[in-house]
């Protein structure tokens, strides 16, 4: 008995089983969260930028961590894709296991009920009429059909059912749904990078790290023009034309060939009173052999240039190689003691000597102005112009450079001007200011020149003997020990804080003087110091005594940025002295081939969804049957939506067929 009853069991192969888990709602549900998860992650963090903006952001841990996990290119890696993929395929098994009886239920009128089904739904009603079975039939046929419903007679012994259904098509919205979920991945997989990652796999592609000219990429890090799906972008400069865009991929680039050559013929920008972009665009000449003439038009914002399935979008700006002339002016005695001046470009690097220091200058940006908040007490929200501003970096033979900014026009700062230079040593820092004070003349020959001064070992001797020897003589000590030490600590406090500002100075008084004497001592080394400086400023002056307020600020502010200088770290000060403001378009040159199928997919799933939430089927069932002389009635009725709406529609449906037969209550 027990191998009877096991043989009759249905067994199942690993197949089925696998194709039946495949096409589980379970499977689906979860694969939809997971997407939507996936897709939640890829809008907060934002996707394709420079891996040096995530390590910056991050952290080395997390960087780590979030790159393995590939969240900074989130809709190409591969787990999304396997996703998307498996998303796929459990869909089609559901379309492929339940369409054929859906298909078959939009057209079965089940006319194979039986009266004690009909009884035991929740919808139904029961009445008699004074005509035949035929005549009954017939009326009600007729008024069911003129709702709508599609009718069917099925004749019985003593009985005729009446079979009527209505919005068949809802089966159709499963269909639709089911369906447009698989087109729509289909689309994204064919818009995907996956192409480019079996290619990566098999060494036939191979990014490029390196910062390299167009023309020295080498072949296997370029896309030939193809039908492939890319998205990449491309910075060209006013009066320039590139026929490449760069395709962002991990930690490198791309290089894909266009099939037309790109050339911005002129850029405009608006900006607010805050100085923000308002609005931007360009004028684009589009280069083609299959084109007589060059295709001239202009892009913006949203508004993008579709040539030959390739989408060309505005989508930034930068600078395109702006035409600089800089003075190099000298703040360490290895530079010299005169300005240079000389001419770059933005992007341009060059080797930089200054005496025996060799440093690399690396020119990153230029702004035309820089609206930067500028409150007062009047108005503690004023915004102001700064003017133009450049930034570059100085780079040394270890590898290791600070970051400055750098602007062209004086700032006011209480009242007097300043020359002003921002320093930082990582792009996740504040910049910190370097205030060079400006002379009467609005330059800096008289800073240089108290640079030069300090510089001067023999005049800071004579000063220091001069010194030395007045401050005993009012001592009435003429002890030449006692001069000699004086004269060299006056000589070391001047020399230390030409090297090292007053943190050195401070430094040697806090680690060099006894602890007992630091007190009173301290001062006192802190008023010779800057008595010295005073002395060593003012020894060009022929007559001391007619100084004014204004030199003497001068010499305060002067004091402060030589303090200032061993933090600047970089021998000279660059000042911009001329420009040519060059900018670039920043363009977003995209190809795909799977968006009509994308919106294939969405023009079926809004379809699909309008007849699963819109379209209910409703089915009823009448028997009529002979009951003495009258016609006995029994409906019923159901729907596989909206019960509580339809509660309603079989009342109301039950009324009017009560009506038109000649209802008489049994």
């Amino acid at each position: 008995m027990s191998d009877v009853s096991n043989s009759s069991i249905p067994r199942h192969t690993l197949g089925q089983r696998i194709f039946q888990f495949l096409g589980t709602m379970d499977l689906a549900i979860t694969l939809l969260l997971s997407l939507a998860v996936a897709s939640i992650i890829g809008t907060v963090l934002q996707q394709n930028q420079p891996y040096t903006d995530y390590l910056i952001k991050f952290g080395p841990f997390w960087f780590d961590v979030f790159e393995t996990a590939g969240l900074y290119d989130v809709y190409s890696a591969l787990w999304f894709l396997a996703i998307l993929t498996l998303l796929v395929i459990s869909t089609s098994v559901c379309l492929i296991r339940n369409t054929p009886s859906m298909l078959k239920d939009m057209w079965n009128l089940r006319t194979h009920v039986q009266e004690k089904s009909l009884q035991a739904m929740h919808h139904k009603d029961q009445w008699s009429v004074d005509s035949s079975v035929d005549v009954t039939v017939t009326t009600l046929q007729d008024e069911l059909i003129k709702q709508g419903f599609r009718v069917k007679q099925t004749p019985k012994t003593d009985e005729i059912l009446v079979s009527a259904m209505r919005g068949g098509m809802n089966r159709m919205g499963y269909i639709s749904t089911h369906l447009a979920i698989v087109i729509i991945c289909l689309g994204g997989l064919l818009d995907s990078n996956l192409p480019l990652k079996l290619a990566e796999w098999q060494g036939k592609i191979k990014i490029e790290t390196r910062d390299l000219p167009i023309k020295d990429v080498p072949a296997e890090s370029r896309l030939p023009v193809g039908s492939q799906a890319f998205r990449g972008s491309i910075h060209i400069p006013e009066g320039r034309s590139s026929n490449v865009a760069f395709v962002a991929m991990r930690d490198g680039y791309l290089i894909q060939e266009l099939p037309f050559k790109l050339e911005v013929k002129e850029f405009r920008i608006e900006h607010y009173a805050t100085g923000q972009p308002k609005s931007f665009e360009t004028d684009l000449l589009v280069y083609d052999d299959d084109l007589k003439v060059p295709l001239a038009t202009t892009i913006s914002v949203n508004h993008p240039l579709i040539y030959k399935g390739y989408a060309i979008y505005q989508a930034s700006f930068s600078d395109g190689g702006s035409e600089l002339t800089l003075e190099a002016w000298p703040l360490e005695q290895s530079a010299g003691d005169v300005a240079v001046s000389f001419d770059t470009k933005v992007f341009d690097n060059r080797q930089m000597r200054w005496g025996e220091q060799s440093l690399k200058l690396e020119m990153l940006s230029f702004r035309p102005f820089n609206i930067n908040p500028d409150p007062t007490e009047d108005d503690p929200n004023r915004l102001r112009n700064f003017g133009p501003s450049f930034g570059f970096k100085l780079r040394e033979d270890t590898g290791e450079a600070l970051e400055y900014l750098n602007y062209m026009l004086p700032v006011e700062r209480d009242g007097r001007e300043f020359y002003l230079s921002g320093v930082r040593s990582s792009p996740a820092e504040d910049f910190g200011y370097l205030y060079i004070p400006v002379d009467d003349e609005g330059g800096l020959e008289a800073f240089n020149h108290f640079l030069i001064q300090l510089r001067d070992n023999e005049l800071i001797e004579k000063l220091a003997s001069e010194m030395a020897s007045e401050t005993l003589m009012v001592m009435e000590n003429q002890n030449e020990g006692l001069k000699q030490s004086l004269h060299e600590s006056l000589t070391t406090l001047v020399t230390m804080f030409v090297r090292g500002g007053f943190i050195e100075v401070n430094d040697f008084i806090e680690t060099v003087l006894p602890e007992a004497e630091r007190d009173t001592l301290g001062p006192a080394y802190l008023s010779m110091l800057r008595e010295m400086l005073a002395r060593i400023y003012f020894s060009d002056f022929e007559d001391t005594e007619l100084v004014e307020d204004s030199q003497l600020l001068f010499l305060q502010d002067a004091v402060d940025a030589v303090g200032s200088l061993s933090r600047y770290g970089a021998p000279v000060f660059f000042l911009l002295t001329d420009y040519v403001h060059v900018e670039a378009s920043g363009l977003q040159v995209a190809r795909s081939p799977g968006k009509p199928i994308v919106y294939l997919g969405c023009a079926l799933l809004i379809a699909g969804v309008f007849l699963l939430f819109y379209l209910p089927q409703r089915r009823f069932w009448m028997i009529v049957k002979n009951k003495e002389s009258n016609s006995m009635i029994l409906l019923a009725g159901m729907s596989n939506r909206n019960p509580k709406e339809f509660d309603a529609f079989f009342e109301k449906t039950a009324q009017t067929l009560r009506q038109v037969s000649g209802n008489s209550r049994a």
